[in-house]
């Protein structure tokens, strides 16, 4: 499914566009502005917009986890790297390994997430197994739970859980509509290979 061109675009898929932002939608630049935030430049926003009311809502949510949620930044991207891994997105493998180097996570963080959790502890054990354990089985055990609300507090270890479920649901997305990569990310390496 391609993107919506720069003539496709209209007030709504601006606005859809500007919850992501957290700007009113007359502060996003116009399709084929060719600034930084020109909407062509993000095809995943091109894609979600051609159903503006939906990609609004979704994005206001997603921005929030993203930009204003409780979780720290390591943390978020581990869990969305884990996720992307398991769910073999390559777009989503490749825009959050760039991402999560700018809240630390390595290379080798990288790397080990793709051979399992024993290259991790404490905090980050922790948060990489109740993902595993949410993917498997499409829930928390209570203990489960009780160990991530006493080590992250419980807003943040709720967000956890809709971090896991939104990008799974982004994973199913955009691997149905065909979302590649964007050009010079890290290639989503094959199971049990490191990256």
């Amino acid at each position: 499914m391609p993107p919506l061109r720069a003539d496709q675009w209209g007030q709504p898929e601006y606005a859809a566009f500007a919850a992501l932002l957290n700007l009113p939608a007359d502060k996003v630049p116009r399709a084929g502005s060719g600034g930084a935030l020109d909407p062509l430049n993000f095809d995943i926003i091109g894609m979600l917009a051609r159903h503006p009311e939906m990609a609004r809502v979704f994005l206001g949510f997603n921005g929030f986890l993203l930009q204003r949620g409780e979780l720290s930044g390591r943390l978020r991207e581990l869990v969305i790297l884990r996720v992307a891994h398991r769910h073999r997105s390559a777009f989503e493998w490749g825009q959050h390994v760039r991402l999560g180097a700018a809240v630390g996570v390595t290379a080798d963080d990288v790397a080990a997430l793709t051979e399992g959790n024993d290259g991790f502890d404490g905090t980050d054990r922790l948060v990489l197994d109740a993902t595993d354990e949410l993917l498997a089985t499409g829930r928390a055990d209570w203990s489960t739970w009780e160990a991530l609300v006493d080590a992250l507090g419980e807003h943040a270890a709720m967000e956890l859980i809709f971090i896991v479920g939104t990008y799974t649901l982004t994973a199913m997305a955009f691997g149905t509509w065909g979302l590649q990569p964007q050009p010079g990310t890290a290639a989503l390496p094959k199971r049990g290979d490191t990256a």
